[in-house]
């Protein structure tokens, strides 16, 4: 009967110390949601396993969507920040925004007000930033990577440049559409957003 009742407080305490521990949120595409490849190997659940690891204090939460823009995220933002109530925002959106050759003031104009609905919310923000392949010429794509550059500076939140930074390209490194990464290359994403995340954790906590 008491070894009951010890695993009960347990599994009680265990419980509570999951749900008081901070949350790490991701808000992404396909490249956060682990599109085409086995969930468990995708670099946000592996983010999650060192975060276990080196802070227990977090705990990540993965509200990515496949095909996502700027523009659904920043219609679904406000939700996910009250179901989650997180202490940090990982915002890695605008490839499809890109790939699609949308208008860069909107994905400008949705970008920020994303950022402006964490930081109103006093959540950090992690913003990654996307690149755009050549054929979409030269000025496009500048005017696509200064959005990122410019909304860091503008708001003063730290700035991972381009997920896929040092494997772009290699072709091996991705899926047979030549555009989401496969699973030798999600470490390598994942350490690129540690280095980013880490000193965010440790002036919080």
């Amino acid at each position: 009967m008491f070894k009951r009742f010890l695993l009960v407080v347990v599994l009680s305490l265990w419980a509570f110390a999951a749900n008081a521990a901070q949350v790490i949120l991701v808000f992404g595409d396909s490249l956060s949601a682990a599109y085409g490849i086995p969930a468990d190997t995708g670099w946000v659940t592996l983010l999650e396993q060192r975060v276990r690891q080196h802070k227990p204090g977090y705990r990540v939460i993965n509200a990515s969507i496949s095909g996502e823009t700027t523009s659904g995220g920043r219609y679904r933002i406000g939700q996910a920040l009250n179901e989650h109530r997180p202490a940090a925002v990982i915002l890695a959106l605008g490839a499809n925004d890109g790939l699609r050759g949308l208008p860069l003031d909107a994905t400008r104009a949705n970008l920020d007000a994303i950022i402006a609905a964490c930081q109103k919310r006093k959540i950090q923000v992690l913003l990654v930033g996307m690149r755009l392949p050549p054929n979409y010429g030269s000025a496009y794509t500048a005017k696509f990577r200064a959005i990122y550059e410019q909304a860091a500076r503008r708001y003063k939140i730290p700035l991972l440049p381009f997920l896929l930074e040092g494997f772009a390209d290699q072709p091996e490194l991705f899926q047979a559409d030549g555009l989401h990464p496969g699973v030798a290359a999600q470490p390598l994403i994942m350490e690129q957003v540690w280095k980013h995340l880490q000193p965010m954790l440790t002036a919080s906590r």
